[in-house]
């Protein structure tokens, strides 16, 4: 049993690296402490416990959640330092070891850090938890949406497909689900708690339905029919699992959005085949026409990773001129980061750091030109925005339903409402047009 008195008056501060699906995971470890009693510490003031939820991506992410230990020790001087996370349950033993770090938790201790809290009293070194991610298969539920206004739903964790470049199934282990009755229920509160839009993510959330013998599709179809909640957006999901079936219900759904985010990663076929990608770029182009034959103005975000060992100056520039004739709305670009105990270690071909940033420089000009003649094309048209949270001083922001981003003055009454607005021009920075008239609320 966990001593609740112990948590009275006492504050936390969270740190969170990486995906969505972290951020959502960290907003739910802050519900939880915050049910225990122990309240998020406000800006300035010291924290009696620090909460971190590492990245393993890449090795500046690494180097980033080093250095974000050591500031939250320095900042909050015997405070009661978890750990958790990729890197976490990559490296628990190294970074138990960091200045300060009291626990480390793995992948599947995730949802249980009140019960490492103890008695909050420092530890004389780290102690760290996991077991190996090949063996875990508990799902750890996430719906939360922290100081956001959208809710973030965990749908499915964990990846078999082991691309070569890659360490997130070493990290997460092997792909899992919960039934789609849990998963309704957790949307059908987040619409009882008055929110109006949730982003379905997870690791490889095509792949839903391993552990339960359902499928994504039959999960679209359940949550679409929830009262209440008025957008659902699919995050990242593979090329070979975003079926045409899907694609066609998207197209006539009452709630799902025009919205698509798909890894394309390598725009060479040469080099998707040393990536163990599912799918070559004949493949993709196809995916991508037919979002645009039956959603014409989809918006559709595409990642892609530059300098991968094997990709010669030659495959680049062919994955280059490959992308320019993509009809995308937006890139999302990775410079390739060497991984322990990958694959790609063995393959021949590296690049040199400097052409690596040169080639990330070029992907994302492409992805701004992308961007800018996308939103263009809405400049004086009607659309309904959902508008966010704002933070202190900045406007009032929200994405339309195929997600250009939107801003206007501050206004509290706009907050979590859909709003029909007519869209104007760019802001000063090119990154969201503005609102030229309110024309009404649509909820």
């Amino acid at each position: 049993m966990i001593d609740k008195a112990i948590f009275k008056d006492r504050k936390a501060v969270y740190y969170t690296l990486g995906c969505k699906l972290n951020f959502s995971e960290t907003a739910t470890i802050e519900r939880q402490l915050q049910e225990a009693g122990i309240r998020t510490a406000k800006r300035g003031e010291k924290a009696d416990i620090c909460i971190v939820n590492s990245c393993a991506v890449t090795q500046e992410a690494e180097k980033k959640c080093r250095q974000v230990i050591h500031k939250l020790v320095r900042q909050n001087p015997g405070a009661f330092v978890v750990i958790t996370g990729c890197y976490a349950q990559l490296s628990a033993e190294k970074l138990s070891k960091e200045l300060g770090v009291d626990v480390v938790l793995g992948i599947d201790k995730k949802g249980d850090i009140l019960q490492y809290l103890g008695n909050l009293e420092k530890h004389e070194s780290g102690e760290w938890y996991t077991q190996p991610a090949k063996d875990v298969r508990n799902f750890v539920h996430s719906c939360s949406r922290g100081d956001r206004t959208r809710y973030f739903l965990k749908v499915q964790d964990g990846c078999d497909y082991f691309c070569t470049y890659c360490t997130i199934p070493f990290a997460r282990g092997r792909s899992r689900n919960p039934h789609i009755s849990e998963l309704v229920e957790q949307a059908s509160k987040a619409a009882a708690e008055g929110g109006k839009e949730i982003v379905i993510t997870g690791v490889n959330i095509g792949d839903f339905g391993k552990s339960t013998g359902e499928s994504f599709v039959s999960l679209v179809n359940s949550l679409d029919e929830i009262d209440g909640i008025y957008r659902y957006r699919i995050s990242s999901i593979e090329p070979n699992l975003i079926t045409d079936e899907i694609i066609d219900y998207v197209a006539g759904s009452r709630s799902f959005m025009p919205h698509f985010h798909i890894p394309l990663q390598a725009g060479s076929d040469e080099v998707l085949k040393l990536m163990h990608r599912r799918y070559d770029t004949s493949f993709f182009a196809q995916k991508i026409a037919k979002v645009r034959e039956v959603m014409p103005d989809a918006f559709i975000g595409v990642d892609v990773i530059v300098g991968t060992r094997g990709e010669s100056e030659e495959l680049f520039e062919r994955a280059y001129e490959f992308i320019k004739g993509l009809d995308i709305s937006q890139l999302h670009v990775f410079s390739y980061s060497e991984r322990p105990g990958t694959r790609a270690l063995k393959i021949d071909g590296a690049v040199a750091p400097a052409e690596k940033h040169r080639r990330s420089q070029l992907l994302i000009a492409l992805s701004e030109e992308k961007r800018i003649a996308f939103y263009s094309r809405f400049c004086g048209k009607e659309a309904v925005v959902l508008f966010e949270k704002p933070r202190s001083g900045m406007p009032v922001s929200g994405f339309t339903e195929n997600y250009i981003r939107v801003e206007t003055v501050p206004s509290a009454e706009l907050v979590n409402r859909l709003v029909r607005v007519r869209l104007g021009g760019f802001n000063e920075d090119k990154s969201a047009l503005v609102v030229d008239e309110v024309l009404g609320f649509a909820d």
